[in-house]
């Protein structure tokens, strides 16, 4: 990933948080081309030791790719926004600001016990806010039966992590200041409010 020296994060406590936040990923591996799929994968350790896990239909083409050891990446994504240099005291050139989380990880597949562990885990993680959740244990028996064989689900064991945040450091404070008062006022646009929320804690902003 390109990474301004700037903008690079490698604190292990915001890799680990970033991605326990932010659990909907890009999921990318390599087989007669790169192929990617979409889907919620979560963490699973300390800030200090960790792995992914998460599973895929059977019917998607990714399954030819994944195997025992197979390379793949990981790209978890924050909120991002245009920046328009009209904001600026000064004319200047406009940007985009963003976080992103990249991890290279090996697969390792799940045996069927653990492909249960982690649909309840997953279930669990997303139900639990919900008014009438409905957790894992509450399917019917036979639709479990009916859909587990249909689905694989894999351990992502990372041997390579890295984190970037561009959040408009080094800009003049007013600037900066102007910026998140345009983003905070952006209705209907929780993004663009999350993002300014995050331009005000690296830049110390009140």
């Amino acid at each position: 990933m390109y990474r301004p020296t700037k903008y690079q994060k490698d604190d292990k406590e915001f890799l680990f948080s970033f991605i326990k936040e932010r659990p909907f990923a890009s999921f990318i591996t390599q087989g007669k081309s790169l192929i990617a799929t979409h889907i919620p994968m979560l963490i699973e350790g300390d800030p200090d030791k960790w792995r992914l896990y998460s599973h895929i239909a059977n019917h998607n083409e990714q399954l030819e790719t994944l195997m025992n050891g197979a390379e793949a990446l990981i790209i978890f994504q924050g909120a991002h926004a245009y920046i328009s240099s009209s904001l600026y005291k000064e004319k200047d050139i406009s940007t985009w600001d963003y976080s992103a989380v990249h991890v290279n990880a090996k697969v390792k597949l799940q045996t069927r016990g653990e492909l249960e562990a982690s649909l309840q885990k997953l279930v669990e993680r997303f139900e639990k806010e919900q008014e009438s959740p409905l957790f894992y244990n509450d399917i019917p028996e036979q639709m479990l039966q009916e859909h587990l064989p249909l689905i694989t689900g894999f351990w992502l064991e990372p041997y390579k992590v890295e984190g970037i945040a561009k959040l408009h450091q080094s800009y003049p404070k007013h600037d900066i200041e102007t910026v998140v008062g345009h983003l905070s006022s952006a209705k209907g646009d929780s993004l663009k409010k999350e993002l300014a929320e995050a331009i005000k804690k690296e830049n110390n902003i009140k």
